[in-house]
This record gives C-alpha cells, sequence and structure tokens, in this order.
C-alpha cells in the first residue's frame, strides 16, 4: 500500500484489494480496532464508541462538540468501499454513540464528499466532556500520532475497553495520510472512524480519522503489514464550524460578540446573577463581517452584521435554543459600513452608515414576523461611528461626526417623527468609538477618546437634562467599546490594544465602578465588539 497514491487511486486499489482478500473490509463490517495498550479511566474521554445496528457494525469516532462525533463515512455506507455515496440525513441503521460511559443516539449524518469522513449528530449534548479540537496545522511526515479505539486487538474480537497504539506519519496527501503502526499497533475492525491524535506539550489535537487498514496483528488475521490511511481533518475547520454552531446552545445572560481574527463572529455569555461566565468563545457561524450589533426581544438574542460584502445580515437565537441560519435584512443595502440596533418591545430598530456616510434606518416587527423592507435615509450628516439607546417608545441615536465630535438624533414613535441633530454637551472632539445603553429613563453614553482613553457622560431624558462634561472613566488605549445594561448596572466591554476583550462595571447602587478584567476565554486579534443582555 503506497501513502503517496493519489485518494482516487488509492481507493480503486483499496477496492481491488477487498475483493482479492487482502483486506479484512466487508460491506458488514467495514475495518476498523486498535492493538495496543488498555487505556486507563478518564484517558482520551472523547473517544466514542459507535454501535450501527443491531450487532451490524461497530466503529469508533471523536467529540468535537458537545453535539457531534467525526467518524469515518464507511461506517455508514451500504458498502464500505464506496464512502462518497453515502447520504446526508438521518443514518439507515439505528446507531448509539457512547461517550465517557455516556450514551446517545445519532439522529443526523453529514458527510464530506471529498474524503471518507463524515459528522454524525447526537440526540443530546454530551456534557462534562472535554471535545477533542482539531488540529490547526498541517500533519507533516515522520511525525508520531496516537490512535484509541474499541476495535478488535490481538488477543479479544470484542474488547470491553478503549486501547490506544502509537502509529508513525509516513506520507500525506491533500486530503489524507499514510501511517505505520509501531511496536505491534494496527489498525483492526471496530477501529475505523477512530481520532489519530498529534500530542503536543500536553495538548491533544485531532489530525486525521482512520479509514482503512491492512490490520497486521488482529486477531483472526494473518496479515502482517501494519499500513492504513486516514483522512485529514486539519483543514476542514471551517466546515466542522459551520456543523457546530447549528446545535450551539443559545445561554441566558449577558452576550457578548466579538469579530474574532476571521472575520466572524464569536459568542461569550456572562450570568451576572449567578457571577459566572461561560468560559469559552463559540462561534455562530457568520458570513465574513466587518461591523455587527445586537439586541434583545423576550428572550431572543438578535444578532446583525455587516458582510464584506456591505451588505446586512441577520440570525436570531432563542435562549435554550439553536442559532438560526443567516440571511440578509430585507432592504437590498450595499456598501453599509457600520450598524446598531436597539429594541422597543418586540419591535428592533437597526440603523447603518451607509456608502455615502449617512444614517439609514429600517424595522424589524418580531410580534408580527415582519420587516418594514427598506432603508429609509434619515438625515444629510456624515458619521464615522454610531450607536442608539431607547425609553418610553423613543430612540435616541447617537453618532461620531465627521469632525470628531458627538452628536445625537431621536425617532420618537409617540409623535411618529425625527428630530434634527444636536451635539452632546461637553465638548467631545477626536472621538473614536461610541457605545450607549439605556436604564429606565437613563442612559450611559461611553466614547473612546482621542487618547484612546474611555469617557461617559449621562442623559436623564425624564429630567430633559444631560450632564455638562465627559467624565474620564480610565486610563486606556482602547480600540473599540460596547456595554449593556443590567438593572442598574452598565457593563462595558472594550477591545483594548492588545485586541483582548476586557470588562468593567458601573454600579450605580453602589456609585463605583469596578477595576478592568480581561473576559474569560482567552480571546485574541479581536477587531470589533457588541453585548446585549436577556431577560
Amino acid at each position: 500500500m503506497s501513502g503517496t497514491t493519489p485518494r482516487t487511486a488509492r481507493m480503486t486499489a483499496l477496492a481491488a484489494a477487498v475483493a482479492a482478500g487482502a483486506f479484512a473490509v466487508i460491506p458488514a463490517a467495514p475495518a476498523g480496532a486498535v492493538v495496543g495498550g488498555a487505556v486507563g479511566d478518564g484517558a482520551y474521554g472523547y473517544t466514542a464508541k459507535l454501535a450501527i445496528g443491531d450487532g451490524l457494525r461497530a466503529c469508533t469516532g471523536a467529540l468535537v462538540d458537545r453535539y457531534w462525533v467525526v467518524t469515518a463515512a464507511s461506517c455508514f455506507a451500504e458498502n464500505p468501499a464506496q464512502p462518497a455515496a453515502l447520504q446526508a440525513g438521518a443514518p439507515k441503521w439505528k446507531t448509539t454513540a457512547t461517550v465517557s460511559g455516556k450514551a446517545a443516539d445519532v439522529v443526523e449524518l453529514a458527510p464530506r464528499a471529498d474524503r471518507d469522513l463524515v459528522m454524525a449528530r447526537l440526540s443530546a449534548p454530551v456534557d462534562g466532556v472535554t471535545p477533542l479540537a482539531l488540529a490547526t496545522a498541517a500533519p507533516a511526515a515522520g511525525q508520531t500520532l496516537r490512535v484509541p479505539g474499541y476495535g478488535r486487538t490481538k488477543d479479544e474480537w470484542v474488547p470491553g475497553a478503549m486501547h490506544t497504539g502509537v502509529f508513525s506519519l509516513d506520507s500525506v496527501q491533500p486530503a489524507g495520510i499514510a501511517v505505520t503502526g509501531q511496536g505491534g499497533a494496527a489498525i483492526c475492525k471496530g477501529d475505523t472512524g477512530a481520532p489519530a491524535i498529534r500530542e503536543t506539550g500536553g495538548k491533544a489535537e485531532l489530525v486525521a480519522v482512520a479509514s482503512r487498514s491492512w490490520q497486521g496483528g488482529c486477531l483472526g488475521e494473518t496479515e502482517t503489514r501494519t499500513g492504513a490511511t486516514a483522512e485529514r481533518v486539519d483543514d476542514l475547520a471551517g466546515w466542522v464550524k459551520d456543523l457546530r454552531y447549528r446545535t450551539a446552545d443559545v445561554k441566558s445572560g449577558t452576550h457578548v460578540q466579538i469579530i474574532g481574527a476571521d472575520n466572524t463572529l464569536w459568542d461569550t455569555v456572562a450570568d451576572y446573577k449567578a457571577g459566572s461566565w461561560l468560559k469559552n468563545w463559540s462561534p455562530v457561524g457568520s458570513p465574513a463581517v466587518v461591523s455587527a450589533a445586537s439586541a434583545v426581544t423576550g428572550d431572543t438574542v438578535h444578532a446583525y452584521a455587516i458582510g464584506t460584502d456591505g451588505k446586512v445580515y441577520n440570525h436570531d437565537g432563542k435562549v435554550g435554543g439553536a442559532w438560526t441560519k443567516w440571511g440578509e435584512v430585507p432592504g437590498f443595502a450595499a456598501g453599509a459600513k457600520a450598524v446598531t440596533a436597539v429594541a422597543r418591545g418586540n419591535t428592533v430598530d437597526v440603523m447603518i452608515i451607509g456608502s455615502d456616510d449617512k444614517l439609514y434606518s429600517t424595522t424589524a416587527d418580531y410580534a408580527a414576523g415582519q420587516w418594514s423592507g427598506r432603508w429609509n435615509l434619515i438625515d444629510g450628516r456624515r458619521l464615522k461611528a454610531v450607536t442608539s439607546s431607547a425609553s418610553n417608545n423613543v430612540v435616541h441615536v447617537f453618532g461620531i461626526g465627521e469632525d470628531g465630535k458627538v452628536h445625537t438624533i431621536e425617532a420618537d414613535y409617540n409623535a411618529g417623527r425625527w428630530t434634527t441633530w444636536g451635539e452632546v454637551p461637553g465638548g467631545a472632539a477626536g472621538a473614536k468609538a461610541i457605545t450607549a445603553s439605556a436604564r429606565g429613563n437613563t442612559t450611559d453614553l461611553m466614547i473612546i477618546g482621542s487618547d484612546g482613553s474611555l469617557y461617559s457622560t449621562t442623559a436623564d431624558y425624564a429630567a430633559g437634562g444631560w450632564g455638562n462634561r465627559w467624565n474620564k472613566i480610565w486610563d486606556n488605549r482602547l480600540k473599540a467599546v460596547t456595554s449593556s445594561a443590567e438593572g442598574n448596572v452598565v457593563h462595558v466591554f472594550a477591545i483594548n490594544e492588545d485586541d483582548k476583550v476586557y470588562n468593567l462595571d458601573a454600579d450605580y447602587n453602589a456609585g463605583q465602578w469596578s477595576k478592568w478584567g480581561e473576559v474569560p476565554g482567552g480571546a485574541a486579534g479581536a477587531k470589533a465588539i457588541t453585548a446585549t443582555t436577556t431577560g
């Protein structure tokens, strides 16, 4: 078996070998357990044991998300020698995946057309087990990989425990790798779909998924060769991410979303009532975007983003459910530069800075399930940044003009009219970014000043007055800022000059600001930020 054979030729040669009996692979039992040492409790806990049909087949996989297992498509194909024929959807045979003693049915298959690979969605999430991370660097010949599996060993037909073996990486092709077992290790029946893991500095990452093997040393086999092929996954992060986002649970709390270094949206959640963070950033499957905003109606988070194509997109996440797919906001916006959104009950007003630097607005009525369908030009003033808040059916819009000063305009839905622009008192100049959040009839307005520091002022709309100065909150070198109010506390989130995400709070109950602290999850390379809080 040559590790340098292109995949199409390799699979043709494999089919011929199967027919000749060189491989112990038959349609009812795809090749696949690792001859190697038994694994101790808790080790490689993300490894999944797959029972397919009523004793029809057994395979191995790896948990890469609490809802998803990656394995070989040949495990589910009617003819294992033709994995490309596997269709997306529910599996033909009832399949159960067991991960660290937790069992769940496989309810959906998402196969790849270009390699023996499939993502299997579980009926229930596997919690308490850390999923296996995908490798981000390509494999290289000469590396050592470890493969855990539940298949046959040299002396057991159906082992009760997981075993692992060490393999040398012989060669790398665009879609797959060739490996050879070391110290008697081999991939046997039941190991198809097993993860090929690269372990570096105590960190495990998924490089490939076991596909075919000579099965040398496996019980019942006379073959002595221990070579095998595995399908690469290091180049499939986008595919895996898109599937994972479909089942990402929407949590209750303050959602902080950033545009990451990859120009897509990432989400984390703070539960301030419980005093805890989610402590990781989850992708939300967005297109490539340059600006983002968010708002909440009831228990649903609405996210809005401007794509790199200048169009405006939206998706929603109901607490306890999953995010919907992204769709373009009606109205055919083009060349948009920045976006803000604010909720009035079940209605959200979405505003953008258009390609001409002017303010445009549209409205989503989520109670009626419809959009206004067009972007309305509000005013001819040219803006560099925009934010908004709402109180008593009035939308307050704040923008940084091309003069670097801060201006405001209002949409009074009680009177059915917009006001004209006026400068926010305090004489701000050279403002770089802006955010607003409402506490009842009070709006806290914050800017990043010309020196990169955070400044704040307040409007009391019930009393009809503004503060007359901008108060410096902290000496910083900030690049972007957002905020969200929860009761009488304003949570502020910012991207610092190190491109990491930090938070501080203005607690108006205690009359004090907290200190800055990094948002848990280790975000790096953040470009833009938005936040909103569910009820």
